[in-house]
């Protein structure tokens, strides 16, 4: 990871929800992770990289950043709706 403003800290179950540890993540990561899952479904099913990592929707994308430079922040949308 490139220091600035290319990463955010990430905290893997949600300070909402009680979670205290943290990680750095790429920005982009980090933006698609919340546009992808509310912070419960964060917290419940995916705290932590190894839990991620086999999403359909995480794996596709995965493909699609590695293709980009390493400082690339990109934009994503707000979720359509609250997933469960």
């Amino acid at each position: 990871m490139i220091e600035g403003e290319s990463v955010d800290r990430h905290h893997w179950v949600p300070k909402r929800e009680g979670g205290k540890d943290w990680g750095w993540l790429h920005r982009i990561c980090h933006k698609k992770l919340h546009s992808l899952f509310d912070e419960r479904t964060l917290a419940r099913l995916y705290s932590n990289p190894d839990a991620l990592k086999d999403h359909p929707d995480i794996v596709s994308f995965v493909k699609w950043i590695r293709k980009k430079p390493n400082d690339f922040i990109g934009r994503h949308d707000r979720p359509r709706t609250r997933r469960k």
